[in-house]
């Protein structure tokens, strides 16, 4: 499997600064086997996937992301309300 990279830059590592997530965090949340949550074609020109799953400390996050020079790009990243929390934590469940 290729090695999947990530694009940073202030702009996002601010954003998600804002909602109390580290790009490690966010990374982890992607790398780490998530549940696609939604997916919207076009949003600003550019497809965007929203993914809902675990930092290695166990933190549920949601992270949106899209693909830009063959890097993933995070767009946003925080942590979901209760309801996805607990859909997110079933569907792990019945996964197993």
């Amino acid at each position: 499997m290729d090695e999947l990279n990530f694009e940073w830059d202030d702009a996002n590592i601010g954003h998600i600064a804002q909602h109390e997530v580290t790009p490690d965090e966010a990374e982890e949340t992607i790398l780490s086997n998530p549940i696609e949550f939604d997916f919207e074609p076009d949003v600003e020109g550019e497809p965007r996937w929203t993914y809902v799953g675990e930092t290695l400390a166990s933190r549920i996050l949601l992270v949106l992301i899209t693909m830009r020079s063959e890097k993933i790009r995070v767009v946003t990243a925080f942590e979901p309300i209760k309801r996805i929390k607990t859909l997110y934590l079933q569907s792990k469940v019945e996964q197993q």
